[in-house]
């Protein structure tokens, strides 16, 4: 595998997990979020992960990651019983989105530590190649 290869899997783990915190950021910065209807109300957004092989006379010689869509989230609104909430519908209840901070909380710190490894990975591969380098200078 060549340094460029791994340079190319490298940055293609950053970008997905940089994918991956913009959809934790906009579904924090939208929890809590009332909707008039269930219709309208913000539904949590998941990043859909992908493998592309790299291969080459047939044999695969690594493999990378992709972002394949982003897709909102089925689990239930929260329905809030809030009779005097201007959104409030004919029964009392209001929609709220179906974000879940903790889930959040989580999804951020391994994007963040996937990132962070990804980014390691390509500090290992330059020090190797200046070792190199070094290598034929002398």
């Amino acid at each position: 595998m060549s340094f460029g290869e791994i340079y190319q899997i490298a940055g293609a783990g950053m970008n997905a997990q940089s994918i991956r915190l913009n959809t934790v950021a906009s579904n924090l910065a939208n929890a809590g979020a009332a909707a008039k209807n269930p219709d309208d109300a913000y539904r949590a957004l998941k990043p859909i992960f992908s493998t592309i092989y790299n291969q080459v006379d047939g044999h695969v010689t690594g493999a990378q990651v992709e972002v394949a869509a982003i897709v909102e989230t089925d689990a239930p609104l929260d329905m809030r019983y809030e009779p005097d909430h201007p959104f409030a519908n004919e029964q009392g209840y209001v929609a709220y989105s179906n974000v879940n901070t903790v889930d959040e909380m989580a999804d951020m710190m391994a994007a963040s530590r996937a990132f962070e490894t990804s980014v390691e990975v390509m500090n290992r591969a330059r020090s190797m190649q200046q070792g190199l380098l070094q290598l034929g200078a002398k």
